[in-house]
């Protein structure tokens, strides 16, 4: 029996060889290899970094995997893109430059992986390390005159940074930044520090513990000012068929001083204007005006304020009855029937505008134009020949059209309209 197995060996070996290339050929037709590049960036992930240490050049976020697998396994990748991982490990480097080349795993089989881009990176590991700095408060700008700032006060006054080592030996101040910007008011904010460098150029990479401070600075007008709202004073009328919209005064505020404190103390809390005449008017008015101002007082700033007023038509509406419609593109081989021959029309537009309305102004037409013999339902066009004026309605909205021809309509005359 042995003895016959060793004289066929060769024969069974064939026998296999040409069984396992029949089976892989079947499988390959039927769920044949693909290689294409994976559709979206594989994130790197990095591990065993020491929690001592920074990236001071980091490595790629991402890199390009292309991959050879059969069709089945594509889909699953496809369905599934967190099957592919891109991982850099650091473990055990020490601070410096290195350059790792970058572990490709696919949690799917059979896969073949045919190229990463890209395969290797080189990236710095510096110390991490922490500061403790005092926060400087900046302020810029200048309260409204007449206003005076008291004692400032900020919490924190220390912050901690902490990032590689090369960044925080960078910083040469932390900030709190603000501008007062001719407020009148007191600050009460929160603000955002900035980490800066000797130049006063931001420094990136650096984590700030806690990244805000709360400042307060409180802002108190001086003896002797005030401020004092504006209220217009008018003269006279707009014109017949017109109204007054608005008026509008700026600055609605101005500050105002006297030696004597109790004299603007006294004041009320409005000062007028001189007078704005309206008397007639018919379109928008923007002017300076002075103001009444009391023996003793004097404005700070700019001595006269603007005010605009807004004049405007008042709107209305008005029915024209019995328009007559006039007919064109009518076919010299038709005649042609009106029902009815005429229409109401309302109209909306200025009052002063629609006083001014006649029948002339208005003209109502229906087109016939390319138009046979037939019976037809048709809305006739407004024409308003006086701007700023509105059609709002027809009545009727259409009207009927009879054309007929001539020849026929021979023994039984039509009248036109």
């Amino acid at each position: 029996m042995f003895r016959w197995i060793a004289d066929n060996y060769r024969t069974f070996f064939w026998a296999f060889a040409l069984a396992t290339a029949v089976w892989i050929s079947s499988v390959t037709s039927a769920d044949p290899d693909q290689t294409k590049t994976l559709s979206t960036p594989v994130p790197v992930q990095i591990i065993g970094q020491s929690s001592n240490l920074i990236f001071s050049s980091a490595p790629p976020k991402s890199v390009q995997v292309t991959l050879r697998a059969p069709s089945s396994v594509w889909a699953l990748i496809e369905d599934n893109p967190s099957l592919v991982a891109a991982i850099l490990d650091v473990s055990g480097l020490s601070a410096g430059e290195h350059t790792q080349e970058l572990q490709i795993q696919v949690n799917a089989r059979p896969v073949q992986i045919v190229s990463v881009s890209p395969k290797s990176t080189t990236f710095g590991l510096e110390p991490l390390i922490s500061k403790t700095m005092n926060v400087d408060l900046r302020i810029s700008g200048e309260v409204a005159t007449g206003y005076q700032i008291g004692d400032s006060s900020m919490e924190p006054v220390q912050v901690i940074i902490s990032g590689a080592q090369s960044q925080v030996e960078k910083v040469s101040r932390v900030q709190a930044s603000l501008d007062l910007n001719r407020t009148r008011d007191s600050f009460d904010q929160t603000i955002k520090l900035d980490v800066l460098d000797q130049r006063g150029l931001p420094v990136n990479g650096i984590t700030v513990s806690p990244d805000t401070a709360h400042v307060t600075i409180p802002v108190s007008q001086q003896g002797g000012y005030r401020d004092v709202a504006i209220k217009v004073t008018t003269l006279g009328r707009v014109a017949s068929g017109y109204r007054l919209t608005d008026i509008s005064v700026s600055p609605p505020v101005i500050t105002i001083y006297s030696e004597d404190p109790d004299l603007v103390n006294s004041l009320p809390g409005v000062l007028e204007t001189q007078p704005l005449d309206l008397q007639n008017a018919q379109d928008d008015i923007t002017t300076r005006l002075k103001l009444s101002l009391p023996p003793g007082i004097s404005v700070i700033g700019e001595q006269t304020v603007l005010v605009q007023a807004g004049v405007s038509p008042i709107e209305s509406s008005v029915t024209i009855s019995g328009q007559r419609i006039e007919v064109i593109g009518l076919s010299e081989d038709l005649d042609v029937q009106i029902s009815p021959t005429s229409v109401d029309i309302i109209l909306s537009g200025p009052l002063p505008v629609l006083d001014t309305l006649t029948r002339q102004s208005v003209r109502v037409t229906v087109d016939l134009t390319g138009l046979t013999a037939g019976t037809y339902q048709l809305t006739p066009i407004v024409e308003v020949l006086v701007s700023d004026v509105a059609v709002e309605s027809i009545l009727p909205n259409a009207i009927e059209i009879t054309l007929t021809s001539i020849s026929a309509s021979s023994t039984t005359p039509t009248p036109k309209p």
